[in-house]
């Protein structure tokens, strides 16, 4: 008797891998129309096993930038937005002949929260003829670099995440007045996350002051040990910016750096955040 041919259904989306550890570009997909769960969730599995994705040439509306990124989760408003913007959800970061880009530094967003994001969906809306790109480094590789008996360590430590680090100076606001409304945050070194189970370095030079129960000079020598983690070419994938592109990271297992090699040309990009859950570390996991 004959044998049927095995029928393999056709793939929702195009995945093309950028980096053995990080990065992938996505295909197959029009943002400005309404997805369905199926590639949906097809997207935010691609989320999960690349920690960052890209999507070109999406010609989208700010309220169709917002209505996506609901699809994975609640949004937040970011303190930096102004109060009469007509889409707070949206925070705009523009830089030209008289601001310098000053995202350049290794960092995972607002890990000052409480529950710090899910993930950021960006979008370019102006960037320079060359330079402007940005770097993103998967923390889970970068966690699995140490050695056993540093990861051992690690894994029973926790940090301290302070807002006024950054945005005291950027908001115009006291460190006392910030900290008031947005309290400092302990957070594991070490997080487990929730939807791989993957252990993932969640320290990053923007926000985090000291790692608890250490010496200053201690502390000082530790972080700089686990920020260095993120700097590895291994780790990472360089994402070049065209108009209408999209980046889509899982701040829950990645780490980005913004080259500010562009002055002073303009660079415009328009970001979504997705709220997230309160880090956890689970030694079973």
């Amino acid at each position: 008797m004959a044998t049927q041919a095995a029928y393999a259904a056709p793939a929702l989306i195009e995945t093309r891998p950028m980096s053995p550890h990080i990065g992938a570009e996505i295909h197959g997909v029009d943002l400005r129309q309404e997805q369905s769960d199926d590639v949906i969730s097809a997207i935010r599995q691609a989320l999960l096993d690349h920690r960052v994705i890209f999507f070109r040439d999406q010609d989208i509306t700010a309220e169709q930038h917002i209505a996506f990124a609901r699809r994975f989760g609640a949004l937040e408003v970011h303190p930096a937005t102004p109060k009469d913007q007509p889409n707070p959800e949206i925070l705009r970061i523009a830089h030209g002949p008289k601001s310098r880009g000053s995202e350049n530094f290794w960092h995972s967003d607002v890990t000052w929260r409480a529950q710090p994001s899910l993930g950021s969906i960006l979008r370019a809306i102006e960037i320079p003829e060359v330079g402007g790109d940005t770097l993103f480094a998967s923390m889970d590789a970068a966690y699995d670099a140490l050695s056993p008996a540093m990861q051992e360590w690690v894994c029973t430590l926790t940090a301290v995440h302070d807002i006024s680090r950054v945005f005291s100076k950027k908001l115009k606001t006291s460190r006392e007045e910030l900290l008031a409304q947005y309290p400092l945050q302990e957070h594991p070194v070490v997080r487990t996350h929730p939807e791989t189970g993957r252990r993932t370095l969640y320290v990053n030079t923007a926000f985090t002051s000291h790692i608890n129960g250490l010496s200053a000079k201690e502390s000082s020598w530790l972080l700089d040990h686990l920020y260095a983690q993120a700097t590895l070419p291994e780790h990472q994938c360089r994402f070049r910016w065209q108009p209408n592109s999209i980046a889509f990271w899982d701040n829950r297992a990645s780490q980005h750096y913004a080259a500010s090699d562009y002055f002073p040309a303009v660079r415009v990009m328009e970001r979504v955040t997705i709220a997230g859950e309160r880090p956890y570390f689970d030694a079973a996991r």
